[in-house]
């Protein structure tokens, strides 16, 4: 274990903890404002349970992100001289470090979510705390409904506050009927803010210049570099250390470059909380991770490049975009707070002021607005609550009429809810498991075709996000063609991956198999673990036997077969027809629109190169064009149920209303987007066309 923080001078957080006792103690819910450097996300807990809370039950914490809620359980546990584990402990996604003496847990907002499944009134709880709720995260959002519900309902003394650094309190405080809002400061220093002149047309780049500068210029002080994502980061990195190796001997003070972001394991996420060695620079390189939901103690630089990666739902063409988006002022101040912890610092914006006034948005918007919900709205319909509508769920910022319309079509689809919008036995399954609604269909159909023990590494590696280390060099693509790497024998990404995982666990599980074939060798070990834990909450739920196993030796072509079909049950949602002429793709049940299979996926075609009829795909993303990501070849006889379900799904009976009668507010709905209908007629005019092309092809292989 890390040895314990230096002693900090006293959190401002603590002046106020009369205040904050006697608040509490007055009301059920209470929303705090704690400015940066407060000691809200460690010290609140620790009040509470000083205060005697932990006597009536344990006190959960949540956080949007694993590494904010692994990071602060350690400094917490730290603080009180406890293993972590014991008093203090967390739980994420597929890792739960508590115990029966855990009496403060730090855990995600979705690990809570799903612990509410099966203790409606979260009853082990005395306190809950919705930590870094400015974030404003989909789980986060439907907690705060949650909330709002338990404390009506629930008949004991159950405490909520909602804590932030940036939230709207009023906004919150109206939401929960006027509930009181303590605003704590924070101890922040002066921060000096230096503009760009304009737009820098590489912002990777331009941080590696301001970086080099800082450290060739400045007093000691560590420096905090806003980076977009995980690749930005790596790029990042090794420039800066390359830079910092060619200065000249002497020149400046040793240097450290440090990554963070949710994906580092948690030994490296240690090491940026630890202080620099002596007259030595730290160099932290980090995602939004940084803004608010962890504190790094010695930055006295902020280098802010004013972007951030989000991924943005479209509900009318089921897609995903992953797009780098200006961040919005909120943000930009918390990054700049950053640099004022310690003492007096600098913030470096690589952008105008101009920019920052007149283009960025005041917030970001949330979550719940930008996603989509399938996952959400199963959860909440598996509450089976009578009075919940979906459509009239009590959110902060309500989602459009639109996104959850497509949820509920697309929970229709792969059976989790009948045709009237109830949830099927099946759905409660799928709500069980810890897996987005098509990876948990997948596995319970493949439970029926005697196919689990494949579909389970499937489900595993991609929840795992493997993905190759990067080719630098025609050299190593051909050098690992050459190593015999499992091609997925031409069905496709999801036979590929199981091929993957079982030709590895032939070898013992080698981590040098994965490192010759240009495999992240921390990943794979994730999808095994991940495996392990969705084996065991499978044969707790699962009706009839089950088999887990991975085995060893050939699959033969039946044995992909029925993985292929429990796919296309699971990916009913996600179902893609390919165009005649060419091998392009339309995306089945959506508003047409062609599509390329993504050009690292193994699917193979017939031997006139012409790929499957029917695919289905994990993800729709659209990068440089649109691409079907991870894609399976389907059979005809297993697609037909699927579309004989969307020839009769009706999509205002599935929200709980029927055909006939629709309610006023729909009405209205509709009248605004009456303009639309003519670009709906056209298209229904190419879905025909489509479909008797269709017809004609099927016709013609039939008869040969």
């Amino acid at each position: 274990m890390p040895s314990p923080p230096p002693q900090q001078p006293a959190l401002p957080i603590l002046e106020h903890e009369d205040e904050i006792m006697e608040t509490v103690e007055a009301n059920p819910v209470v929303v705090v404002i704690g400015e940066t450097g407060s000691g809200k996300s460690t010290q609140l807990s620790q009040i509470l349970h000083r205060r005697g809370y932990t006597c009536r039950g344990a006190i959960a914490v949540t956080q949007p992100r694993r590494v904010a809620a692994v990071s602060v359980s350690r400094r917490v546990a730290q603080e009180l001289s406890v293993p972590l584990g014991d008093e203090v402990g967390y739980a994420i996604r597929f890792e739960d470090r508590t115990s029966e003496k855990t009496c403060i847990k730090y855990l995600t907002d979705g690990v809570l979510l799903r612990e509410s499944l099966s203790d409606p009134e979260l009853k082990q709880y005395s306190v809950i705390i919705l930590d870094e709720a400015h974030e404003r995260s989909l789980n986060t959002d439907i907690l705060l409904g949650l909330m709002k519900r338990l404390i009506m309902n629930r008949a004991s003394d159950l405490k909520v506050l909602i804590t932030s650094a940036t939230l709207d309190g009023l906004k919150v405080s109206k939401f929960f009927s006027g509930c009181p809002v303590l605003n704590i400061p924070g101890t922040l220093f002066p921060v000096e803010k230096f503009y760009s002149t304009e737009r820098p047309t590489n912002y990777i780049e331009s941080s590696l210049r301001t970086a080099i500068d800082i450290h060739v210029k400045e007093s000691p002080g560590d420096v905090l570099i806003f980076m977009t994502g995980k690749d930005d980061i790596d790029k990042m990195v090794a420039k800066l250390e390359e830079r910092i190796k060619n200065l000249e001997e002497g020149s400046c003070m040793d240097a450290l470059v440090l990554p963070l972001h949710g994906s580092l394991p948690p030994e490296q996420q240690v090491r940026v909380f630890a202080p620099a060695p002596p007259n030595c620079r730290r160099f932290i390189v980090s995602t939004n991770v940084a803004e608010t939901s962890l504190t790094v103690d010695g930055v006295v630089f902020v280098i802010d490049c004013g972007y951030v990666k989000q991924r943005q739902y479209n509900p009318s063409s089921g897609m995903y975009s992953l797009d780098v988006v200006q961040i919005s002022r909120v943000q930009a101040d918390q990054r700049a707070g950053r640099a004022g912890r310690t003492r007096p610092g600098k913030c470096y914006r690589l952008y105008p002021m101009s920019i920052y006034q007149n283009e960025f948005l005041e917030a970001t918007i949330p979550e719940i607005q930008r996603s989509s919900l399938a996952g959400s709205v199963l959860y909440l319909k598996s509450l089976d609550l009578p009075d919940i509508n979906i459509l009239k769920f009590d959110f902060l910022d309500p989602p459009s009429r639109e996104s959850l319309e497509d949820a509920l079509r697309q929970l229709y689809l792969i059976d989790a809810i009948d045709e009237n919008g109830r949830i099927t036995d099946v759905g409660r399954i799928m709500a069980e498991l810890p897996l987005e609604p098509s990876l948990s269909r997948t596995l319970i159909e493949a439970n029926e075709l005697g196919c689990l023990s494949q579909a389970l590494t499937v489900a595993a590696v991609l929840s795992a996000e493997i993905t190759f280390r990067p080719i630098r060099s025609k050299v190593m693509e051909g050098k690992r063609k050459r190593q015999g790497l499992p091609d997925g024998s031409g069905w496709g990404d999801h036979i590929q991956l199981l091929q993957i995982f079982e030709s590895w666990n032939q070898t013992g599980y080698d981590p040098g198999w994965c490192s010759d074939h240009e495999l992240q060798v921390r990943g794979m070990k994730f999808s095994k673990d991940v495996r392990n834990q969705l084996s065991q909450i499978i044969q707790k739920i699962a009706k009839g036997p089950t088999d887990v196993q991975v085995r060893r030796g050939q699959k033969s072509d039946l044995d992909y077969r029925k993985l292929r079909r429990a796919l296309c049950v699971g990916y009913g949602n996600q179902l893609a027809e390919r165009m005649l002429h060419h091998n392009g793709y339309h995306t089945v049940g959506y508003r047409v629109q062609l599509m390329q299979v993504h050009p690292s996926s193994v699917l193979g075609g017939d031997e006139y190169g012409q790929l499957p009829v029917y695919v289905v795909y994990h993800e729709l993303i659209n990068t440089t064009r649109p691409f079907m990501r991870n894609v399976c070849a389907v059979e005809q006889s297993w697609v037909e149920p699927i579309l004989k379900k969307l020839e009769r799904l009706d999509i205002h009976k599935l929200s709980g209303r029927s055909s006939a009668s629709k309610d006023p507010e729909y009405l209205e709905d509709e009248q605004v987007s009456a303009p639309k209908k003519a670009t709906d007629a056209q298209q229904s005019e190419v879905d025909c066309k489509i479909q008797a092309a269709r017809e004609r092809y099927l016709a013609r292989k039939g008869k040969k």
